[in-house]
């Protein structure tokens, strides 16, 4: 399963799953491409603009607490190194028992 959570959902599944989850943490190539993008988006007003980034600020200190980093310079190259880590992660001997 793919979950596309918060830092406290994580957090809150590593608690509960442990070994059994992967955790991967998508990154912005800068915060002025992140505004630049929700700019171009055109969805929202520059009031939710400034809080969407202002929460994005505090969820993306806690990167160093997921086991992988994807920075998101290109969506189909970040896409495909998510599937990496995913098809990595399944591979793995201690996910494979009784192979022998």
């Amino acid at each position: 399963m793919l979950f596309d959570i918060d830092w406290q959902g994580a957090q809150q599944l590593q608690e509960k799953m442990g070994g059994d989850v992967v955790s991967i943490f998508i990154l912005p190539p800068t915060m002025a491409e992140l505004q630049s993008r929700l700019h171009r988006r055109a969805e929202d007003t520059e009031e939710v603009i400034a809080t969407r980034l202002a929460n994005s600020r505090s969820e993306i200190e806690h990167w160093l607490e997921y086991d992988y980093i994807v920075v998101n310079e290109d969506l189909d190259s970040a896409f495909a190194s998510v599937q990496a880590i995913v098809e990595a992660e399944r591979l793995r001997r201690d996910r494979r028992p009784g192979l022998f």
